[in-house]
């Protein structure tokens, strides 16, 4: 059965749907039988529903030539409106395997940032001008600028509706499901952390033009924005979560916390800024809540992350303040169930699974062994490994008691 809203909370089988997922971005180029590895991904699929994880955040666009700086590897359309069928079946294969582990996926099918192409690349891809990358430059107010520019561009606009019909209408090679059919799927996101910036008036446009295209697609799925709720700098951004989703086509609401790359927070400095940051983020999970009671909708925290201990990047470096922060995360989830809040769910940022860190700290270019963190970041920043036991471990107490509480309620 499809997942549900009623009222403030997700239904699954007549009953609440809470959870602890993770972001999962490159599973379908892992499950791409030529480019990918689908042992490894077998296998992560495996360690992930072992811990309880039945929720995973997919990426489902990646734009641009191959072995572009910065970007995924292999797109999955590398050319406007070419589309490279292997990272396509690697989608259908990752969906038939979620599903014989009775998993949902959150379907991203665009991105504001450049490690998946994303709006830049269809802006570049009709203008002809040539994408600012910060990692080149160190201007990230330059490259957010010119991606915003996106709302603005019709035929910019067009490319992105004509992948989304691409996407959404597709039957599944595999299956023979329409994706819009699969139950696999629980919700689809208009793109990742997309920011109105200087066009505010075209980006709101853009929301409730793009939701109406995909709602009429997938009536029986859910849909959200994949954003992350007002930042710290709304007069920046000029994200406005309360008009962003005001539309009745938007069913839930997405917020993303950063601590330390919102400078909350300094791993190196845990004891003098932990609380503090910890503070500012139950704030702002607070803020979107009351913006939730407003709109009567559920929200998902679905990216959220900290370094390991003391900005280390190596898979063998401590990581209990990770611990400590995920508890406290966590917490905050299960307190919010107990009280039948608006807080349905979490997905930490990001599964890193049985990767390895080639490059510690340091960016990656077309770096083919995935981890969490995406090549345009330092390796090992915000990846959660197979090996981090104690991490996993606690995930796994959480979603059984999660798991208990959706059982029981009556």
């Amino acid at each position: 059965m499809f997942i549900k809203v009623a009222g403030n909370q997700f239904i699954k089988n007549s009953k609440p749907y809470h959870f602890i997922g993770t972001n999962f971005w490159y599973g379908a180029h892992l499950g791409a039988q030529q480019s990918g590895n689908r042992e490894r991904l077998l296998k992560e699929l495996d360690v992930l529903q072992a811990h309880g994880i039945t929720n995973l955040r997919i990426m489902a666009g990646s734009e641009g030539a191959d072995h572009l700086p910065y970007s995924i590897p292999i797109s999955m359309q590398p050319e406007l409106g070419v589309y490279n069928e292997d990272i396509l079946e690697g989608l259908d294969f990752l969906l038939v395997e979620m599903q014989k582990r009775d998993m949902h996926a959150v379907v991203c099918l665009s991105n504001f940032w450049y490690w998946s192409g994303g709006l830049s690349q269809y802006l570049s891809w009709i203008t002809g001008e040539t994408i600012p990358y910060p990692n080149d430059t160190n201007d990230w107010e330059k490259y957010m600028r010119f991606t915003a520019k996106f709302y603005t561009n019709e035929n910019a606009i067009k490319a992105y509706n004509n992948h989304v019909e691409t996407i959404i209408t597709r039957v599944n090679s595999m299956s023979q499901i329409p994706y819009f059919e699969d139950t696999t799927i629980m919700s689809w996101e208009l793109a990742n952390e997309p920011y109105a910036i200087q066009h505010q008036i075209e980006y709101l446009k853009w929301i409730e033009n793009s939701s109406l295209l995909i709602k009429k697609l997938v009536p029986n799925q859910l849909l959200t924005i994949g954003g992350e709720g007002n930042t710290p700098f709304p007069w920046f951004t000029n994200n406005n979560c309360l008009s962003d989703y005001k539309f009745d086509s938007l069913d839930y609401i997405s917020i993303h916390i950063w601590i330390q790359n919102w400078e909350w927070f300094n791993p190196k400095k845990h004891d003098k800024t932990y609380k503090k940051a910890l503070k500012k983020a139950i704030n702002y999970i607070n803020e979107h809540l009351a913006i939730a009671n407003t709109l009567n909708k559920p929200v998902v925290l679905e990216e959220f992350g900290i370094s390991r201990d003391y900005l280390e990047y190596t898979k063998q470096a401590s990581v209990n303040h990770r611990n400590t922060y995920f508890n406290d995360i966590f917490n905050i989830l299960l307190e919010s169930t107990k009280n039948n809040s608006n807080l349905v769910g979490c997905n930490f940022w990001a599964w890193g699974g049985l990767g390895h860190v080639n490059t510690p700290g340091e960016v990656s270019n077309n770096n083919k062994e995935f981890i969490g963190d995406p090549a345009h970041e330092p390796q090992g920043w915000y990846s959660i490994f197979e090996s981090d036991t104690t991490t996993l471990q606690l995930i796994k107490e959480y979603n059984t008691e999660l798991k208990k509480r959706n059982e029981t309620y009556l």
